[in-house]
């Protein structure tokens, strides 16, 4: 079984990706801030991050950096998540020039998520 892991400082969010991941039958775990999530990473191993950019204690982006200096966690595929609309070409080049494999606007389709961790996944 796939394992992810979702970074999200709202807790409906964590709440309703981690029902609809379990429901297509993927390990999940769930971090609401910056410091869980890299506990969580260091043991859980996950196969694919979804990380929202905006966290309160750490942006998204630098804690994509501290993920990736985790050795059993650098192959794993980080999807951004953003509410923020600002600048999407600004949020995509930062986001992919940090190694993301992809990101997606919120709210978004379950639909959409699953295809993109799909793909993530290979």
């Amino acid at each position: 079984m796939k394992k992810i892991l979702v970074i999200d400082d709202e807790k409906e969010i964590l709440a309703i990706l981690e029902k609809a991941l379990l429901r297509a039958n993927y390990e999940v775990r769930c971090a609401s801030s910056g410091q869980e999530a890299l506990n969580v990473a260091r043991d859980f191993f996950p196969d694919v991050i979804l990380l929202d950019i905006a966290m309160p204690d750490i942006d998204g982006y630098s804690l994509a950096a501290e993920l990736y200096s985790i050795r059993q966690v650098r192959n794993a595929p980080i999807i951004f998540m953003t509410g923020q609309e600002l600048d999407v070409e600004a949020i995509e080049k930062r986001a992919l020039g940090l190694g993301a494999y992809d990101y997606i606007l919120k709210p978004c389709g379950i639909r959409e998520l699953l295809e993109k961790i799909k793909k993530a996944l290979g």
